[in-house]
């Protein structure tokens, strides 16, 4: 394993310096992280002519990881994905956060763990990034500490370990939001490649993709991914819920006794990936409101609708309010923690 190269990335709006991470294989396959935002910024893994591909999107410059709606690669948090109108109640008390999405909060609101600087240290092929989360931020309750642990190695696996503790009850619902495109960043539409997913049931949403609470079969809508299929002949489905989303934008209940719970392929590249996750649920974004110009796409590349799409392992959105689904409470002093891997290969993964 060679050693981790640290490099200076750009300065923060407000001149703190951000720092790149690369962790190379044995192979030359690498990562690169960021400690802003304790963000994925390059995979780069070969395809079958043995060429390294970049398998996922980025910004070039860092006004777009602090700015960018798109939230590439960032570990989100404190509660990530939606909460109805931003409202919830816990203990008794009423709490209000940022409505930063339409009705909703979105992502942990404005100053997510997306948009923060992170203390970061490496360790073999291992980078830990670090960060403190005051109590009353984004008016979440409690003093929490967060831990991202990056870990790349001669599989060309990535493993991402999301640990947490809080000194009050509050709600922790981690993930990370990579946006994967398995023929490079940069080169198109991911709709010909395909996707499968472990889940016989998915999360149907309200018009502001909202959960309705509702944990309904896949059999016979286009969010059947029971066995590989084509992003594009998903999004050419007729459903209400692919209207509401523009797309996909869901989660699926997710079988966590499989020997992974999602899977995709290129057969231009001939690269695939697998995702397992301790997470009950893999919500499924087929980039459907990605807009990204040249001048801060990675590579002067520009980014539309349908350039990548993400696998965000979780709990399931605003179970704050769904009594049905588990539950999103972090009780005080108890240790949070989700494991998810990404393993990239050659060929389509059948098990």
């Amino acid at each position: 394993m060679q050693e981790i190269q640290v490099s200076d990335f750009e300065r923060t709006t407000d001149g703190q310096m951000a720092h790149l991470y690369r962790i190379t294989n044995a192979s030359g396959a690498s990562v690169v992280l960021c400690d802003y935002g304790a963000s994925v910024v390059s995979i780069l893994v070969p395809d079958k002519q043995q060429n390294l591909r970049d398998v996922v999107l980025g910004y070039a410059h860092l006004s777009g990881y602090e700015t960018g709606g798109e939230y590439f690669g960032a570990s989100v948090g404190r509660c990530c994905n939606r909460i109805r109108e931003g409202a919830f109640t816990l203990n008794g008390v009423s709490y209000q956060l940022a409505v930063n999405d339409g009705t909703n909060h979105l992502h942990g609101g404005n100053r997510s763990f997306s948009r923060r600087l992170w203390n970061a240290s490496c360790a073999e092929n291992r980078v830990i990034f670090q960060l403190e989360s005051p109590d009353g931020e984004e008016q979440y309750p409690g003093n929490m500490q967060v831990t991202a642990t990056y870990t790349w190695d001669d599989t060309n696996t990535l493993t991402i370990a999301y640990d947490a503790i809080c000194d009050q009850d509050t709600l922790c619902n981690l993930t990370n939001h990579t946006y994967f495109q398995l023929d490079g960043e940069g080169s198109g539409s991911i709709e010909k490649q395909q996707l499968l997913v472990r889940a016989n049931a998915y999360l149907p949403t309200d018009s502001t993709s909202i959960p309705t609470g509702e944990i309904a079969p896949v059999a016979e809508t286009p969010f059947d991914f029971t066995a590989y299929r084509s992003i594009g002949e998903a999004l050419e489905g007729k459903h209400e819920q692919l209207t509401y989303a523009s797309g996909i934008d869901h989660s699926y209940v997710v079988d966590s006794h499989a020997p992974f719970q999602a899977a995709a392929y290129s057969a231009e590249s001939g690269i695939g990936l697998t995702c397992t996750t301790t997470q009950p649920a893999v919500h499924v974004y087929t980039g459907n409101f990605v807009h990204v110009p040249e001048s801060l796409g990675k590579n002067g590349h520009r980014y539309t609708a349908r350039s990548g799409f993400c696998l965000e392992t979780q709990n399931y959105p605003d179970a704050i309010h769904h009594p049905n689904f588990p539950t999103p409470i972090l009780p005080a002093n108890t240790p949070y923690r989700q494991v998810t891997t990404f393993h990239f290969s050659l060929g389509r993964e059948e098990a």
